[in-house]
Order: structure tokens, then sequence, then C-alpha cells
């Protein structure tokens, strides 16, 4: 055989078995490879990673529920004062608005001493009621209207019974002895009443 056949028959063999080689090396490389990336746990392994995640969340879950606490805390405390502070001053309005009155009264007063026309002394007062009676129902204060009314023991308190003068007014109330008043619809004061029987 001739020696240059010879060298190029090894010459591929080389090849191809370096080709086999190089190949059979890839395919082993990513089997090498699979365990070390795929590597499974233990039983211990994996309750201690779900331990640890547990652990995470009711950490998590704790400081949240602190967190809520301290707000609500702050909230009560917050609201208990604002509900101090109305109790206390709740009543602010309604006075400043009854200021202006006692003025009226105290001129009243200074005029009564050197009035000698006691009809203007009267219309003065009378003045002066309307206008506090004006600045009460602006407030929410009404009276109990009581004048020939049927009786209702929800706004009225029988105090007497007498005879009606006429069939008419048997029920009704007669007189008002003492006048009832109601706050935005609540009885604050029943009228004090005679009724005809």
């Amino acid at each position: 055989m001739d020696p240059k056949k010879k060298e190029t028959i090894k010459e591929e063999e080389l090849v191809e078995s370096t080709q086999q080689t190089e190949a059979a090396q890839e395919t082993e490389a990513p089997q090498q490879e699979t365990p070390a990336q795929e590597e499974e746990l233990t039983p211990e392994q994996a309750l201690a990673k779900q331990l640890e995640e547990a652990n995470a969340t009711i950490e998590d879950q704790k400081d949240k529920y602190l967190r809520l606490s301290a707000e609500f805390d702050n909230y009560r405390k917050r609201t208990m004062k604002e509900k101090a502070e109305l109790i206390k001053n709740g009543g602010e309005k309604s006075i400043s608005s009854i200021l202006p009155i006692i003025d009226d009264l105290e001129r009243a007063l200074k005029m009564m001493e050197t009035a000698e026309d006691v009809v203007a002394v009267r219309e003065g007062v009378v003045l002066i009621f309307n206008k506090f009676m004006g600045i009460m129902g602006q407030n929410g204060v009404q009276m109990i209207e009581t004048a020939e009314c049927e009786f209702d023991t929800d706004f009225h308190e029988a105090i007497a019974t007498i005879p009606a003068p006429t069939e008419e007014l048997k029920g009704k109330i007669l007189d008002c002895v003492q006048t009832g008043y109601t706050l935005n619809g609540k009885v604050i004061r029943h009228a004090k009443v005679v009724v005809g029987e």
C-alpha cells in the first residue's frame, strides 16, 4: 500500500476518533451537570425550608397585627379625647347665641330704673322675649303647643282635671301651668297642664 494513502487513512481515523471523543464529552457533560443543578432535598431539609417560610409569614403577620393594634389604640384615644372635648364645650354655640339676649336684658334693667312709661318697658321685654325664642328656635328648641289641644301623654303632664265647660272641651287642655319644650323633636320638658273631664 502506498505510504501516502496510509497517512491519509490514519489522519481520517484520527479525526473521526477526535470527533467521537468530543461528541461523547458533550453528551456526558450535561448529564454530569444535571444532578448538581437539580439537587433533591431530603425530607428533613424540605421540612426545615417549610418551617423557615412559615416563620417568615408569622413574623410578617405579627408585624401587621402590632401596627394595626397601635393604630386602633391611637384612634380610640383620639375619639375619647374628641368626645370629652364635645361634652365639655358642646354648649358653646348655644351659649354664644344667648349672649346678645343677656346684653338686651342688661339694657332693659337700666332703662327700668328711670323709665316712667310702663307700656314701653313691657314692649321692650316682649321684644327681648321674642328675640330669645327666635334664637332658641334656631338651636332646635320649640314650645309644646297646649291651647285647646288634645291631651297627649307624650308631650303633656296632667297636674289637675276640672269639669269641662262644654262637651267639646272634654279630654282637651284647658290651661297650661308650665310650658313644655322639645329639642330637635325630643321632649326635654313636658308641659304641665290642666285637662277638662
